[in-house]
């Protein structure tokens, strides 16, 4: 269980976190007004909106647009790889069969001590034995962490859950479970300072 307590703010994403993040409206905004910073590789950007799919999503048009315009907003800033990148990959690669989306987003935070943000449970493996657990975050993270923190309440936290739900993301379970704690941690805090 990741700690709810802390999130670092500035997260290079893999194209499932951004997928998972641009799925709620109200996670992103929540994120967004707590000043967290999300930013892609261009081989994620690649991946995201040019790369042809080998299985056709109907949510897959809207999460693209919503991309688009929040890269048009400066929100999810895209970031150059540079030749220590694309070796760092290539090293990474012999380790685990990866895409090179979460590959690269390893790197490049590996080398800018950087967050890492992915949903995929072979990319978060690698990226803590590379970067060390303290640096490596999820989606149903930053939820319990908006929770903890009192930015999302009750209410909010069912509007994001139905919001992925019905942009056909599967983290509804992790999503709950996170709430949970992140609730959970800040009752415990509140008891502890009365």
């Amino acid at each position: 269980m990741r700690n709810v307590s802390s999130f670092i703010l500035g997260n290079i994403t893999d194209t499932c976190a951004v997928w998972n993040l641009l799925s709620s409206d109200r996670l992103l905004a929540a994120a967004l007004m707590r000043r967290c910073e999300f930013a892609i590789t261009r081989v994620v950007l690649y991946e995201c909106l040019l790369k042809p799919r080998t299985r056709a999503d109907i949510h897959d048009d809207e999460l693209r647009s919503r991309l688009v315009r929040e890269r048009e907003a400066k929100r999810f800033r895209d970031l150059p790889l540079t030749l220590e990148d694309v070796q760092e990959v290539a090293r990474l690669q012999e380790r685990r069969r990866l895409g090179h989306g979460e590959l690269a987003s390893i790197a490049f935070a590996k080398r800018t001590h950087s967050a890492f943000c992915s949903d995929d449970m072979n990319a978060v493996k690698l990226a803590e034995a590379v970067l060390g657990r303290d640096r490596v975050q999820t989606t149903p993270h930053l939820l319990g962490w908006l929770v903890f923190d009192g930015t999302l309440g009750d209410g909010d936290v069912a509007d994001v859950i139905r919001q992925h739900r019905e942009a056909g993301g599967p983290l509804a379970p992790h999503l709950d479970t996170m709430s949970r704690e992140g609730l959970r941690c800040r009752l415990m805090v509140r008891n502890t300072q009365q």
